[in-house]
């Protein structure tokens, strides 16, 4: 609506840019629009008009009711004009004003009449017009005109009316699918943009069902779709159909391939793009079913259409993380992309070789790459430190050009982000290329001497600690360190302490020297630094006192953190002073998840876990808590699981009842929460009757029933078992609810004293293998690896058959441990044909666990897994590699 802004006087030094609207006023504007009222109109100025009024409604300003109403009535006199300029605007300012029932009644006439006109354009807006501002009712009237129109001869009113039908599926779904026969046949129309929309209507109306839809493919793959653009439309719901296809999972051929190939000889470039992205994101593609779409794409990167360019080397960026032998062919045309205007397609083309260039064109690379990066932005340069960091641990071997070009670009200007992604690679590459270990330190030594971002220096002593005592000549690091006492604020110097005491505890020869140094840090001007200094000058023995053992410093110094900060921060929340000292050992190690709250009926009153804060405690405390105050369990020991409860009766039934699992050492306890939902009852003697002749090593010690459970006030029952010691026994058991009814007086509220025995039959409940494992994260899984002793590791490999991706392999199996991802190792990219996942733990008996797991898919969609396991005890390495395998 709004004019683009124009240049007032070219001959000006400042080319001042002005809008034709600058500085017009509501106020004003509706003064003007008076001249709507003129018995003579003047078609050129109600055109100007409207245009400010639509630019104010397009800006955002609100006008009152009266407003809107004088504007609407003012402008519906407009039609007596039969200049076709001024008609169209009243078209667009009625749609915008968007009136109200009562008012559209007033136009409603003079809309049907230009639905009915002999003027195409006329008839075209009025559809759409019509279609926007009417109502159920009106729409039902109307419907006869809107099926003509759909198989009109003119392209532009078939086009409004199927348009209009795209909107009106939203609202008015039944009346729309109705004309099916109609729509189905404008996709014949000989006109682009009919066939087009007639297309997307069609498919939108049969979408809820796959069988038509696969249907409405296969015809149209058969016949001849002239446009382009719903050949593009086509090409997306063909590619639909091929992924929730059931032949996907089968060997053989892929249906509708070959329509798809077949696009990538039409004549419109847009096509033979739709086409190629198509088959290159088909699920578990083919280098065979490749090489087309990828012999597209090549030619496309030669295009002189930037568009076209860009859009194929963002293509074969993708192709090129899950087959970038395919996309190797495509290297010499992509090298020249490097030197391209568009620094988008640059940042991709060199992206993109990184990911597929081989070792001897690494250091060619380089230069290339080493006069682009001062001419991109940071959120560009980010995407090309992420493939460097990927291709050198691709080719070990070219770890010092890599690192040397790393270190560089970290001395340059950058932003935070960028500072970040460099030295995340660069601390990669020292963990997973141990030749590069000592040069990626130094480089990153320099680059705390100036850097501005407290949280990489922070990040870099720390690393600095960890890794440097390990290298053949640690002590030319502490100058560096030390420095950072001296020059830098609070964060960093305490930082830096910690660092210094990590280098006393692990290097012998270096102690004496780095006492002087922590000495020195007794006089710093800042708590945390004094208060850490004295901490590990005690614990070092520099003050000379008696020391701990060299294991106790280290396993202090450089053991990993088991405990979530939330439970410690919790726990030491809710210890009470006194003479007996905070016990580490007390906090729960088990990450907590936030409970899933399943959603209710409106007007319904939340049962089970969903009910108020009256019902049964949720968390480990208070499940331990609750578990104490029952005399009959005090003599089973200290809990170390609670599970989250499981549901045993379907959403909205008489009684709602879930279980929690409570894992002791040689006992298992079942908590019980139950539910009354029915007002006009009370439930006396409720029990649970638990049938174990499926868990044959379990046997039962202990029920304790429920006196009373009266409506809507949740109450537990227990019933505890026995089983072997320390084993992660298994098994199923099924349950009874067993209870006295007695029936409610609704006016009094008083229960009758006679009651009526009856029972319920709840879910079956397991206690898996996952019950006897905590979640327990570590915040750096390498090193918490390698203190674990090997010789307690076990290695074995395991097919788990055929499955629908790696990402189904990877959550089965973390299911089945019930253990902790770490680092995000979790997710599986896409199209991912191998995967490692690291997760963490504590098996019962508090005995840590780390778990490595290795994932491969071959051609036949069979997953095969590589297990490594190391534990603080061999016997529960094997326990785990037990798990698996029944499993």
């Amino acid at each position: 609506m709004a004019q683009p802004l124009v240049k007032k006087d070219d001959d000006r030094d400042d080319e001042a840019e002005y809008s034709p609207f600058l500085g017009i006023e509501k106020g004003a504007v509706l003064q003007e629009a008076r001249v709507f009222n003129d018995p003579q109109l003047d078609a050129r100025r109600c055109s100007q008009v409207i245009t400010k009024l639509l630019y104010l409604l397009n800006q955002g300003e609100t006008f009152t009711k009266i407003e809107a109403t004088e504007v609407f009535f003012a402008v519906t006199k407009l039609f007596q004009s039969r200049d076709i300029g001024l008609r169209r605007m009243v078209y667009l300012m009625i749609k915008e004003l968007s009136p109200s029932a009562d008012e559209v009644i007033i136009v409603t006439s003079s809309l049907m009449k230009d639905m009915n006109s002999k003027t195409d354009m006329y008839r075209a807006n009025a559809i759409r017009v019509l279609c926007r501002i009417t109502d159920g009712t009106l729409l039902a009237q109307i419907e006869r005109y809107l099926k003509q129109a759909i198989v009109d001869k003119n392209p532009v009113v078939a086009s409004a009316a199927l348009v209009s039908g795209i909107h009106l599926l939203q609202t008015n779904p039944e009346i729309v699918k109705r004309w099916s026969n109609e729509v189905q046949e404008a996709v014949q129309s000989r006109a682009a943009l009919v066939q087009f929309h007639a297309l997307a209507l069609l498919h939108q109306i049969r979408q809820n069902d796959r069988l038509a839809v696969s249907k409405l493919v296969t015809s149209l793959t058969r016949g001849t779709v002239r446009s382009p653009l719903a050949q593009c439309l086509l090409i997306r719901y063909t590619s639909q159909v091929i992924r929730e296809s059931s032949n996907n999972t089968q060997t053989g051929d892929r249906p509708f391939y070959d329509f798809l190939e077949s696009c990538l000889r039409h004549k419109s470039e847009m096509v033979i793009f739709e086409a190629a992205r198509a088959i290159t994101e088909l699920n578990g593609v083919t280098n065979r079913e490749l090489t087309p779409a990828i012999t597209v794409l090549q030619l496309f990167l030669s295009s002189s259409k930037p568009v076209l360019r860009f859009a194929a080397v963002r293509t074969l960026n993708k192709v090129a993380m899950t087959h970038p032998m395919a996309v190797t062919n495509c290297n010499i045309d992509m090298e020249s992309l490097i030197s391209d205007q568009n620094r988008s397609i640059a940042t991709l083309a060199i992206t993109t070789l990184l990911k597929t260039g081989n070792e001897s064109s690494v250091d060619r690379l380089m230069k290339q790459i080493t006069n682009f990066m001062s001419d991109i932005a940071d959120e560009f340069k980010i995407v090309v430190v992420d493939a460097i960091r990927s291709l050198c641990l691709k080719f070990p071997l070219k770890y010092r050009s890599l690192m040397n070009f790393l270190s560089n670009i970290l001395r340059e200007e950058g932003g935070f982000e960028y500072k970040k992604a460099i030295v995340d690679s660069i601390v990669i590459l020292i963990r997973d290329i141990p030749d590069a270990k000592e040069n990626g330190l130094l480089h990153l030594c320099e680059f705390i001497e100036d850097c501005e971002f407290t949280y990489l220096s922070t990040q870099i002593l720390h690393f600095l600690g960890v890794e440097g005592p390990k290298t053949s000549d640690p002590g030319k690091y502490i100058r560096y360190i030390y420095n950072r006492v001296h020059l830098e604020n609070a964060t960093v110097r305490a930082c830096a302490v910690s660092t210094l005491a990590k280098f006393g505890a692990a290097v012998e020869s270096l102690k004496p020297r780095i006492f002087v140094l922590l000495r020195r840090c007794l006089f710093d001007s800042d708590d945390e630094v004094r208060d850490r200094a004295t901490l590990y000058l005690n614990t070092l023995g520099g003050d000379g006192t008696v020391f701990e053992t060299d294991k106790d410093v280290k396993d202090f110094l450089f053991g990993y953190f088991d405990i979530p900060l939330v439970n410690l921060e919790n726990s030491l929340k809710n210890y009470e002073p006194s003479e007996e000292p905070f016990d580490l050992n007390s906090v729960p190690r088990e990450v907590k998840s936030q409970p899933l709250v399943e959603k209710k009926a409106p007007g319904k009153k939340p049962t089970g876990l969903g009910a108020p804060p009256s019902g049964p405690p949720s968390t480990a405390d208070a499940y331990e808590r609750l578990l104490a105050s029952i005399p009959e369990f005090a003599d089973f020991g200290k809990l170390f699981k609670s599970s989250p409860p499981v549901e045993l009766t379907e959403a909205e039934t008489e009684y709602a009842v879930n279980v929690v699992k409570h894992i002791f050492d040689r006992h298992v306890v079942f908590q019980y929460n139950c539910t009354n939902t029915i007002p006009e009852q009370l439930l006396e003697e409720v029990t649970v009757i638990v049938d174990a002749s499926d868990a044959e090593e379990f046997s039962e010690v202990f029920s304790k029933p429920l006196r009373s459970l009266p409506y809507d006030s949740p109450g537990q029952t227990f019933v505890a078992f026995e089983k072997p010691e320390g084993l992660p026994t298994v098994g199923k058991f099924s349950n009874i609810l067993k209870f006295i009814v007695k029936e409610v007086d609704p006016s009094t509220g008083e229960a009758e004293d006679d009651g009526v025995e009856d029972e319920y039959q709840l879910e079956d409940l397991d206690v898996v293998a996952a019950d006897y494992m905590l979640k327990v994260g570590v915040s750096n899984f390498k090193n918490a690896w390698e203190t674990m002793d090997p010789d307690a590791e076990r290695v074995d490999e395991y097919g788990l058959g055929p499955r629908e991706n790696l990402a189904e392999a990877v959550n089965t199996v973390i299911n089945l441990l019930g253990m902790q991802p770490c680092e995000g190792t979790e997710t599986v990219p896409p199209n991912a044909r191998s995967h490692t996942c690291l997760l963490s733990g504590v098996f019962i008996g508090n005995v840590k666990v780390l778990v490595r797991l290795s994932f491969g898919l071959d051609g036949a969609r069979d997953v095969a897994m590589k297990l490594a396991v190391r534990s603080e005890d061999v016997s529960v390495s094997d326990a785990v590699h037990e798990i698996v395998a029944s499993g």
